[in-house]
C-alpha cells in the first residue's frame, strides 16, 4: 500500500470542467492540484480525503488511489491481491463491491480479474462482498498495472443530502455550481433564475454566498473505513457560515416547482435569502438593488422533442433581459446554439461543450447588458 501519509487523490467531475474543479481545489487549500482529463489530482491523505468530500462543490466523487502492483497473469493477480494489506483500511463488517476495468493488459478479462480479487478478498482477508454495497473498490489494470482506488464518496456528491424534491430535468447541483463559477460568480451579487425548477442554481448560489460546507449533512462511504476519525471530521464541519451579503431569486411558470424549491431553500437553511415566486419567464423583473447575474436553464429540444416550439420561448426570454435587465450578466445553458442565439442578446464566443445527461450542452454567456 502507498506512504499512508500521502498517496494520490483523484477527483472525478463533469467533461469539459475539469479546471474549473482544479482551481476550486486549489482555492480550498489542496496544494499541488491538477487538471486531468476527467477530473483532478493531487497528493494528500486521509484528513484530504475527508475534507475534500466535505467542502468541495464541483467533484461529483473523490477516489483514494490506496496502492497496487505489477500483475502479467491471473495467477499473478490473484497471489499479489492475497498479499495486499487491505486490511488497513476495510473493515470485515462493512460490505463492498469490486468494479474492474482492463486496458492493454495480458490480463484482459475485466469479468475473470473481478473474480480473483473478490475471492482473495473474502478467503484471505475476510471481506463482505454486496453487489449493491455502497463502499467500492475500484481496480483499473492498464498495461498490466494494477491499481486499486476506494471511492470514498459513496452517492454521487450532487446529492447534498437536504435536497428532497426535484423536477423533470434536473441540474445536479455540482454542475450548477460549476456553471456559477464559469460564469464568474463569487458569491457577492445577486443571482436570478426565471426558470428555476425545483431551485438548484438560487439554492446553490445563496449556500455559497453564506459559506455552507455542501457535504454538511450528508454521510460518506469512508465513513465505513477502519481508518475513520470521527472527532477529527466533525472538528472540519465546525465552520463559521455569515450572513449573504445578496439575495438570491428564482421564478417558475409551475406552481408546483415554487412549492418545491421553496421546500428545497428550508432543508438548505437558506430560505432566509432566497425568494421564489410563480410566473413565466416574461413577467421577470429585477429585484431591488445592484445588478448581479441571471443564470438559466431552459428546456431545449432534446429535452422536449420538437425544439421549434421553444424559439418564442427564447425569444420573449431574451427581450425581457435586455429590456428590463440593463448591466445585469446573462448565462444560458442549452444544447441548441441556434436557441441561444434566438434570444438576440449579445453572447460572447461559444464556450467549451460540457457533458449533461448524456448530451453536448454549453454555458452561453454576455457582459453586463446595456
Amino acid at each position: 500500500m502507498n506512504d499512508p501519509q500521502t498517496f494520490e487523490i483523484f477527483l472525478v467531475t463533469v467533461p469539459g470542467l475539469e479546471q474549473l474543479l482544479c482551481d476550486e481545489a486549489l482555492e480550498r487549500g489542496f496544494a499541488g492540484a491538477v487538471a486531468v482529463p476527467g477530473g483532478v489530482t493531487f497528493q494528500g491523505g486521509w484528513p484530504d480525503v475527508w475534507r475534500a468530500n466535505l467542502v468541495l462543490r464541483g467533484a461529483t466523487r473523490v477516489l483514494a488511489r490506496i496502492g497496487g502492483f505489477l500483475a502479467f497473469h491471473l495467477a499473478q493477480l490473484d497471489k499479489r491481491s492475497r498479499k495486499f494489506p487491505f486490511g488497513e483500511l476495510l473493515r470485515t463488517d462493512v460490505p463492498l463491491r469490486v468494479h474492474v476495468t482492463t486496458k492493454a493488459s495480458k490480463i484482459y478479462h475485466a469479468g475473470a480479474a473481478t473474480q480473483r480479487i473478490e475471492k482473495a478478498l473474502t478467503d484471505t482477508h475476510g471481506m463482505t462482498l454486496d453487489p449493491e454495497a455502497e463502499l467500492i473498490l475500484k481496480v483499473r489494470i492498464d498495461d498490466n498495472n494494477v491499481l486499486f482506488s476506494l471511492d470514498t464518496s459513496g452517492e454521487s456528491l450532487h446529492k447534498r443530502g437536504h435536497k428532497e424534491a426535484v423536477g423533470k430535468a434536473p441540474m445536479r447541483e455540482t454542475l450548477a455550481y460549476l456553471m456559477l463559477r464559469q460564469a464568474g460568480y463569487t458569491g457577492t451579487e445577486p443571482v436570478v433564475d426565471p426558470m428555476s425548477g425545483s431551485g438548484t442554481f438560487p439554492i446553490e448560489a445563496a449556500e455559497v454566498a453564506a459559506g455552507l460546507l455542501p457535504g454538511r449533512t450528508r454521510s460518506f462511504a469512508f465513513q465505513h473505513l477502519a481508518n475513520y476519525d470521527a472527532a477529527a471530521f466533525d472538528a472540519m464541519k465546525s465552520v463559521p457560515t455569515k450572513q449573504p451579503p445578496a439575495q438570491f431569486y428564482g421564478s417558475d411558470r409551475d406552481a408546483g416547482a415554487v412549492r418545491m424549491a421553496q421546500a428545497n431553500a428550508e432543508r438548505a437553511g437558506v430560505d432566509a435569502f432566497t425568494h421564489f415566486a410563480n410566473h413565466a419567464a416574461g413577467e421577470l423583473t429585477p429585484p431591488d438593488g445592484p445588478a448581479g447575474l441571471v443564470i438559466v436553464n431552459p428546456p431545449y429540444g432534446a429535452r422536449i422533442g420538437n425544439k421549434q416550439l421553444l424559439y418564442p420561448l427564447y425569444g420573449t426570454l431574451g427581450k425581457t433581459l435586455l429590456t428590463r435587465f440593463k448591466g445585469w450578466r446573462v448565462a444560458l445553458v442549452t444544447s441548441e446554439p441556434a436557441l441561444a442565439k434566438a434570444t438576440g442578446l449579445p453572447w460572447k464566443p461559444q464556450g467549451p461543450a460540457i457533458a449533461h445527461g448524456g448530451m453536448k450542452v454549453w454555458l452561453w454567456q454576455t457582459p453586463p447588458l446595456r
